[in-house]
């Protein structure tokens, strides 16, 4: 394979929540790696302005304005790609919520909207991006999770529970799909700078305690991030599967 097995030449792949943070940051390193993208997000409005950035560019890259917390846009979403695209190489379930809260004080609206966006969403994805992906040579699904699925934080338990479970999920369709020749990997990024956390990024002491027990002694850039799920897209990761890496700068062997 020589160098191609560092490239996503000609690879077609759907990231959700394309247009902002590490989704972001993930559909434009597959892009510069040579493959093609077809993004997911809620505003039509964000998912225009990435494509035409894109196209400016010189890159294949497509889009829907859906909202897949909710069958209907996903069903909407796969009409699109298979409109486009008779096959999928890679998929990277990144949509995801959260509402910091201590466990006793949550709503039942609230933790349904987290569990129905964070695990029934990447859950149905995988399912329906399925047969697509076995008509690949070489498929590759990548969750995006968080160590709030690997160790315990301060707040968010539905959070974390959502995020440990994609993580089983991972495993297991790693298990079962292997078969089929799709791998199936997870990435679990610690604090990043994204649109997500960006609030608690301004509180300078919370920041300060995040950065005392980080190995590393700084917040994540999204790049760094979708630079593993990058690798875990390409022949040059083909014997890797069923695996979460921690994109943590140290924190989960350190932790709170």
């Amino acid at each position: 394979m020589g160098n191609n097995r560092w490239r996503l030449e000609g690879r077609r792949a759907l990231i959700t929540g394309g247009t902002k943070g590490i989704g972001f940051a993930v559909a434009d390193e597959i892009l510069h790696l040579g493959g093609e993208v077809h993004i997911a997000a809620r505003s039509a409005q964000d998912v225009d302005q990435c494509l035409a950035s894109w196209h400016n560019k010189g890159f294949q890259a497509f889009g829907s304005a859906v909202d897949i917390s909710g069958t209907p846009g996903r069903e909407a979403l796969l009409e699109d790609i298979k409109q486009r695209w008779d096959r999928l190489d890679i998929v990277v379930n990144n949509v995801g919520t959260n509402i910091r809260k201590k466990a006793v004080d949550y709503t039942a609206r609230e933790y349904e909207t987290i569990i129905s966006t964070n695990m029934n969403a990447t859950f149905d994805m995988c399912l329906r991006t399925y047969p697509l992906l076995k008509k690949s040579d070489a498929g590759a699904v990548v969750n995006i999770l968080s160590v709030a699925g690997l160790t315990h934080l301060r707040t968010g338990a539905p959070y974390g529970m959502t995020k440990a479970a994609v993580h089983q999920l991972t495993r297991n369709l790693a298990v079962e799909w292997a078969g089929d020749g799709i791998r199936v990997n997870a990435v679990a990024p610690w604090y990043t700078k994204t649109p997500l956390v960006e609030k608690l990024l301004e509180d300078k002491d919370y920041v300060a305690a995040i950065v005392s027990r980080t190995p590393a002694g700084r917040i994540a850039e999204p790049e760094e991030v979708a630079c593993v799920a990058a690798f875990l897209c390409m022949q040059a990761s083909s014997y890797v599967t069923g695996q979460c890496i921690a994109v943590d700068g140290g924190f989960t062997v350190n932790g709170f």
